[in-house]
C-alpha cells in the first residue's frame, strides 16, 4: 500500500509544488521592481482569483472522487460522463465570469482597503487574467479526472509544462516588455491556454476510447447533472469558506499597510509551498479512497487512511525543520529589500510551526473528498471560519496586531483538523458499508 500511495503522491507533490513555485517566481519578479505597489497589486489580484477559482475547486475535487469511484466499479461510461459534466459546468461558469468581470471587480475592490496606486494596478491585473477563465476551469476538470483514473503522471506533466511556460512568458513580459504586474497577468493567460491544448493532447493519447461515451443527451441529463451538482455543493461551500478565510487574512493585512501586506504575502507563499507539498498525499488519498469505496474494499480503505497521515505528517516535519533552520535565507529569495526581510522575520515563527498543524486537515480533506462525503467538510469549515477564526481575530487584533492575525489563522487550521477527526470517527463506517451513499 505504501508503494501505491507513493506512486500517486510523488507525482502529485511535484505537480503541486510547481504551482507555488510559479507564485513565488511572480512574487520575486515584482518584489524586485522599484515600488511596493506592484507586489501589492499582484497579491490583491491573486487573492481575488483565489476566491473565484478556489471556490470552483470542486471541479477538480468532486471530479476526482466521482471518477475514482467509477474507476473502482470499472464503469468507463460513467467515468467519461463525469468529465463531460465537469467540463460543461466549468466552461459555463467561465463564460459567466468574463461576462460579469466589471461588476465582479467593483465588488471585490469595494471590500478591499488598500492604497489607490495598488488598486489601480490590481484592477488592471484582474481584467487581464480573467481572460484565462475558460482554460483554467477546464484544466481543473481534467486534472481531477486524470487523478480519479489513478493517473498522477498527467497532472504532473500538465503542471510542469504550464508553469514553465508561465514563468517564461512572465519573465518576457516583465523583464523585456517592462509590463510590471500586467506582465505577470499576461503570462498566466498565455500559459493556461497552452496547458489546455497540451491536456487535450494527453487525453487523446491515452483515453481516446472514452470519447465514444461523450453523448450530449447523457451529459446533459437533468437528473445526472443535478446529482453532479448536489455531490459538489458541499465541497463548493467548504471551499468558499476557506477562500473567505484567506481572503479575509489578506484584506486585514492590507489594512495594516503596504509593508505588512508585502511581508504577509511572502510568508503566505511559504505556507502555500508547504500546503501544496502535503496535498500530494491528500490527492493520493482522494484517488485511492474513491477507488476502494467503488470496489467496496473496506480493509484497504482503512489502510490507506492510516498510511496517508504518516507520510503527510513526516513531510510536514521536514518543512518545519527547513523553515526553522534557514528562515532569513529563504525570505531573501523573495525580495532584496532588507527592511521587508527584517519585518518578515518578526512573524516567521508562525510559518515554522504551521506544517506540524496543517497536515491533519489537509489529509482529512482528501479522504472526505475521495469518499464524496462533503457534508462534514462543509460543516467543519463553517464552524471553524465563523465560530473560531473570525471571533479570535477580533479578540486578538488590538493586543497583538499582526501576530494576532497569524495566531487566529493557526488556531483555525488546528480546529479544522480536530473537527474533521471527530466527524471521520462518526462517519467512516458509512463508507465501508455495502452501500456507500452518505
Amino acid at each position: 500500500m505504501n508503494r501505491e500511495i507513493l506512486r500517486l503522491a510523488i507525482p502529485n507533490i511535484l505537480s503541486n509544488m510547481a504551482v507555488p513555485l510559479l507564485s513565488a517566481v511572480d512574487t520575486a519578479l515584482v518584489g524586485h521592481i522599484e515600488g511596493l505597489h506592484y507586489l501589492g497589486a499582484v497579491a490583491l489580484g491573486t487573492m481575488i482569483f483565489n476566491f473565484i477559482y478556489w471556490a470552483m475547486g470542486f471541479l477538480r475535487m468532486g471530479t476526482t472522487g466521482l471518477t475514482a469511484q467509477a474507476f473502482g466499479e470499472t464503469d468507463n461510461t460513467q467515468s467519461a460522463l463525469v468529465l463531460g459534466r465537469a467540463l460543461t459546468v466549468g466552461l459555463s461558469t467561465a463564460a459567466l465570469l468574463i461576462l460579469l468581470q466589471h461588476p465582479l471587480a467593483d465588488i471585490s475592490f469595494y471590500f478591499l482597503a488598500t492604497s489607490p496606486e495598488v488598486e489601480k494596478f490590481a484592477r488592471s491585473y484582474f481584467h487581464i487574467r480573467i481572460l484565462a477563465a475558460p482554460a483554467t476551469l477546464s484544466l481543473y476538470a481534467l486534472h481531477g479526472w486524470f487523478l480519479g483514473m489513478q493517473n498522477a503522471r498527467y497532472p504532473l506533466y500538465l503542471s510542469v509544462f504550464t508553469n514553465v511556460i508561465n514563468i517564461c512568458f512572465s519573465l518576457y513580459f516583465v523583464k523585456v516588455l517592462q509590463l510590471n504586474s500586467d506582465g505577470v497577468a499576461w503570462g498566466t493567460v498565455a500559459a493556461q491556454y497552452c496547458g489546455l491544448i497540451f491536456a487535450g493532447f494527453l487525453f487523446l493519447l491515452s483515453y481516446r476510447k472514452f470519447t465514444i461515451h461523450f453523448k450530449l443527451r447523457q451529459i446533459f441529463d437533468r437528473e445526472a447533472l443535478k446529482r453532479f451538482i448536489d455531490v459538489n455543493r458541499d465541497i463548493f461551500i467548504r471551499t468558499l469558506c476557506l477562500v473567505f478565510a484567506f481572503t479575509f487574512f489578506t484584506a486585514k493585512s492590507a489594512e495594516m499597510g503596504d509593508e505588512i501586506l508585502a511581508a504577509n504575502t511572502i510568508l503566505m507563499q511559504l505556507w502555500t509551498i508547504m500546503a501544496y507539498g502535503i496535498d500530494g498525499f491528500a490527492f493520493a488519498a482522494e484517488s485511492l479512497v474513491g477507488r476502494f469505496i467503488g470496489a467496496k474494499d473496506a480493509f484497504r480503505l482503512r489502510k490507506v487512511v492510516t498510511l496517508s497521515f504518516y507520510w503527510a505528517l513526516g513531510l510536514g516535519a521536514i518543512f518545519s525543520v527547513i523553515y526553522g533552520l534557514l528562515p532569513e535565507e529563504i525570505l531573501q529569495l523573495f525580495t532584496n529589500k532588507p527592511d521587508l526581510v527584517a519585518l518578515s522575520m518578526t512573524f516567521v515563527g508562525w510559518t515554522i510551526i504551521a506544517p506540524l498543524i496543517n497536515g491533519f486537515c489537509f489529509i482529512w480533506d482528501g479522504i472526505f473528498i475521495g469518499a464524496t462525503d462533503g457534508r462534514p467538510l462543509r460543516n467543519s469549515m463553517i464552524f471553524c471560519t465563523f465560530v473560531i477564526f473570525l471571533p479570535l481575530y477580533y479578540l486578538l487584533r488590538e493586543p497583538f496586531g499582526n501576530h494576532g492575525l497569524w495566531l487566529a489563522m493557526i488556531i483555525f487550521m488546528l480546529f479544522r483538523g480536530l473537527t474533521l477527526s471527530w466527524m471521520a470517527y462518526r462517519r467512516m463506517h458509512l463508507w465501508t458499508a455495502p452501500k456507500t451513499t452518505t
